[in-house]
């Protein structure tokens, strides 16, 4: 029998496992990504103890939307019964009308999702509800269990049958099938089998429950607004209802918060923490505080760094917007380069299907990126982002300088060079459609056309991480990757007939 490959979707390979990929990297097809990083897959929201709570949990969901774009859903709980809205589309277009109007009671979960398969489909979007012998329970997830496929495998066998092809209906069906007798005993048992990444919360009639896995990849605080508790993937989701952090959830702690208040449990073994770095240096929101530091200062710092690693004569300092800002005001504070926006980006871009009949060459990157002249014409240019993957975009930001008369193009990088995937939570190439795997720094830079290209060392990146460096998730630069990202290679496989 064929193994099948754990994926974050359970039955079919995400976008950078299938087969479909690009096959010259370096030329992007017409439908390439505008936005060539690294993307999250989603954000997760709960909140028990206030009558508001769908609409609280609405706009918490309205300030995680940079980490998931494609769906987003709400389940709130009256104390009888669990309801459930999902949809696909951005918070707002989903919760369009009046769909938060029949979600009544005192505690919500909601999510936000980016999906990393083509199969883009409503069954897909979380949070998930379920009814099993024990009442209804409902639950998000941001993360990826990477041993989902052997997981579901034996499940299958067992009887139990799937309805989505996420790895987060596992637990589910873990859940249900467990033979321990209460609900947080079953989570725990279920919790216990499986391995990879995973923040979640969990909602039943009165309890609501927030967990991160032993290694802590990724982010999960603890907050409050009045008399209520609330669960959310970063802390600008408390700021936008407010309310106020009280503290990160642990790698591998465990809280349950009802009528009681909120206790703290840590039922699984300690592992070392395995923060992932890239939440700090892209994924999450400037304003946000992850992994008990403040994202803002981190990026700053990378920024400064950078232009003590890799300094360089030029006339203006310019991020790539916006995944850049906060670095470039590093790099520009301490090189004393003057920061200047030379390429604006427009907000209101969304999807497009229709291209001139006589392509315009770099028609998608323009779509959202516009230079400016009077910065850029004739000058000496530092271009700041925060990563390279494939460089499709890179090439293109490139060209469209040079085309508006820059006279020299540097491009600094304020991570170390991306040389691996990510199987922790996080949709990204596969290793083989990396720039910094196909190319060694030169190569890299004359693909993309600049007059040089510096990235930040590891080492400085360490620096940056402060007392906790060290406990960072680094893979994808250093390839140490502290969770065996394909289990199933592991069995042992027997044959079905012998002869």
């Amino acid at each position: 029998m064929a193994t099948k490959t754990p994926t974050r979707e359970g039955l079919r390979p995400p976008r950078w496992q299938r087969d479909d990929r690009l096959d010259h990297p370096t030329d992007a097809a017409p439908d390439a990504p505008l936005d060539d990083h690294f993307h999250d897959e989603c954000g997760v929201f709960g909140i028990i103890g206030d009558s508001e709570a769908a609409n609280l949990t609405y706009l918490g969901l309205h300030a995680l939307q940079h980490r998931g774009q494609e769906g987003a859903g709400i389940a709130a709980s009256d104390g009888d019964l669990i309801r459930l809205f999902r949809g696909q589309g951005l918070v707002g277009e989903v919760f369009g009308g009046t769909e938060i109007a029949s979600l009544v009671g005192r505690a919500a979960i909601g999510h936000v999702r980016y999906s990393t398969t083509g199969e883009d489909s409503l069954r897909n979007v979380q949070p998930f509800v379920v009814r099993y012998q024990a009442g209804q329970l409902a639950i998000a997830h941001n993360g990826n269990l990477t041993n989902a496929g052997l997981l579901r495998e034996e499940l299958e066998a067992s009887g139990s049958i799937f309805g989505t092809s996420s790895d987060t209906e596992v637990v589910l069906h873990l859940v249900a099938a467990s033979r321990q007798t209460t609900f947080i005993n079953r989570l725990v048992d279920a919790l216990m089998r499986v391995e990879g990444a995973y923040s979640m919360v969990l909602l039943t009639r009165d309890t609501l429950v927030g967990v991160r896995d032993p290694h802590g990849f990724r982010p999960l605080v603890l907050g409050r607004r009045g008399n209520a508790w609330v669960l959310a993937s970063e802390s600008c989701a408390l700021d936008l209802i407010g309310g106020e952090l009280v503290r990160e959830i642990e790698p591998g702690e465990m809280v349950i918060i009802d009528r009681d208040g909120v206790q703290s449990l840590r039922p699984f073994p300690r592992r070392p923490r395995r923060a992932c770095v890239f939440e700090a240096i892209y994924f999450a929101r400037p304003d946000s505080r992850v992994f008990g530091r403040s994202v803002y200062e981190m990026r700053l710092q990378l920024g400064r760094l950078l232009a003590r690693e890799h300094p360089v004569d030029a006339d203006a300092v310019i991020p790539v917007p916006d995944s850049g800002v906060t670095g470039a005001l590093g790099y520009a504070e301490e090189s004393g380069i003057p920061y200047q926006r030379g390429l604006l980006r427009s907000h209101y871009v969304g999807r497009t299907f229709i291209e001139p009949s006589q392509q315009i060459r770099d028609f998608g990157v323009k779509l959202k990126l516009a230079p400016v002249r009077a910065v850029l014409e004739g000058r000496r240019i530092v271009v700041v982002d925060d990563s390279i993957v494939r460089g499709t975009t890179s090439r293109k930001i490139v060209r469209m300088l040079r085309d508006a008369g820059a006279a020299e193009v540097h491009l600094r990088i304020t991570a170390p060079p991306t040389r691996g995937s990510c199987y922790y939570g996080v949709d990204t190439p596969t290793r083989e459609e990396l720039i910094a795997h196909r190319f060694d720094l030169e190569g890299i830079r004359a693909s993309l056309g600049a007059d040089t290209l510096a990235y930040l060392s590891l080492d400085a990146l360490r620096e940056a991480e402060g007392e906790d460096r060290g406990t960072f998730c680094e893979a994808c630069f250093s390839l140490d990757y502290p969770v065996d990202p394909r289990p199933e290679e592991r069995r042992v496989q027997v044959p079905l007939f012998e002869l």
